[in-house]
């Protein structure tokens, strides 16, 4: 993968999410852990999905041999908030509630890895070393204000 600051950006949000999937996954019932860890998760998600879309994915969308790949990956970050808000909806309790977290966190899981080991070497290839940096500034000053707005807004439907 290419050593450009958007990507590593990238990454390291996705690890912080593998952590909070597996520390959620380790939960039980309706705890104040299952909760918090799951509302952090949330904000993380929506945040860093719509980081990402308007600096990578946007710039993606732009380049014909790339668009495919950020259409794909934009459709995955559909499904994903879809899940979040039936998740927000599922009493945290049920057995409902975790056969469900474990599906949006095994597409989850596929699409990050998707992600890092298709789609960011292709787009690095393609990309030239000062679009990365611009799009590394726009996804390090979007985030923190996605993540505010996250703090207001439901997922999935709830959004719309």
């Amino acid at each position: 993968m290419a050593d450009a600051r958007i990507f590593r950006d990238l990454k390291a949000d996705h690890d912080k999410h593998r952590k909070l999937l597996e520390q959620l996954g380790e939960t039980q019932g309706a705890s104040d852990e299952r909760k918090d860890l799951f509302e952090a998760l949330r904000k993380e998600l929506q945040a860093h999905a719509a980081a990402e879309e308007e600096s990578l994915y946007a710039t993606m969308l732009g380049n014909p041999d790339l668009r495919d790949e950020a259409r794909h990956s934009v459709s995955e970050h559909k499904e994903i908030d879809d899940f979040l808000g039936e998740l927000f909806e599922i009493d945290m309790s049920s057995s409902a509630w975790l056969t469900k977290f474990k599906e949006m966190r095994h597409r989850y899981l596929h699409h990050i890895d998707e992600e890092e080991e298709e789609m960011f070497p292709e787009a690095a290839e393609k990309l030239s070393a000062e679009t990365e940096k611009e799009l590394a500034e726009v996804f390090e000053k979007r985030k923190p204000k996605e993540l505010a707005t996250a703090e207001k807004e439901l997922p999935g439907d709830a959004r719309e």
